[in-house]
């Protein structure tokens, strides 16, 4: 994970001085300078509501999970208007800290079945695990109500454009069944 921004929220936890035989609770509520910093990290118009609570609890002797609830509300840009469209996001957020990450195989590197699993970090910083939950969360088009993104169409001179309709696969079949029934008929 990169380091976070400077005027972003920080909380970092030190994982060896955590007690190993009980889970940490934790509850995270941005003030509003750190909401806007958080929104212009994520390039969002604001977040108005953010909070990040839950457990960071022992896994066997030396591995951790996280388990938490992520709760905001973010305004964002229509994507074909540009007017503000305000979203409520409530996520669980669960993470696994290994300190024995097993290797990938192979020659490639591939996703992991598992994405949740990390490796355990010295410091392990809640509010950047908050802000990553919440960029993953974003709508990725957010538009606002009643907005359509509607049909673009683009052929060159003399050629018949190809419509939504038409690259449907079995469109042409069921008009096709709908003409063979009719002569059945």
């Amino acid at each position: 994970m990169e380091p976070p921004l400077p005027d972003l929220p920080r909380h970092p936890l030190r994982i060896a001085d955590l007690p190993t035989r009980r889970e940490t609770t934790f509850d995270l509520v941005p003030s509003g300078p750190e909401r806007e910093a958080v929104a212009r990290a994520l390039d969002i118009i604001g977040v108005k509501k953010l909070t990040f609570a839950g457990t960071l609890a022992p896994v066997g002797r030396r591995d951790w999970r996280l388990v938490g609830a992520l709760g905001a509300t973010v305004v964002q840009s229509c994507v074909v208007t540009l007017d503000p469209v305000t979203t409520r996001i409530d996520e669980p957020v669960v993470r696994q800290y290994m300190v024995d990450l097993p290797a990938p195989s192979g020659g490639e590197e591939q996703m992991p079945e598992d994405d949740s699993v990390e490796e355990l970090p010295t410091t392990l910083d809640l509010a950047a695990v908050m802000v990553e939950a919440l960029s993953l969360a974003l709508p990725p088009f957010p538009r606002a109500k009643g907005v359509a993104l509607g049909e673009a169409v683009y052929a060159e001179d003399g050629v018949t454009p190809l419509t939504d309709e038409d690259a449907k696969p079995f469109a042409g079949l069921a008009g096709l069944r709908d003409a063979l029934s009719k002569k059945d008929d």
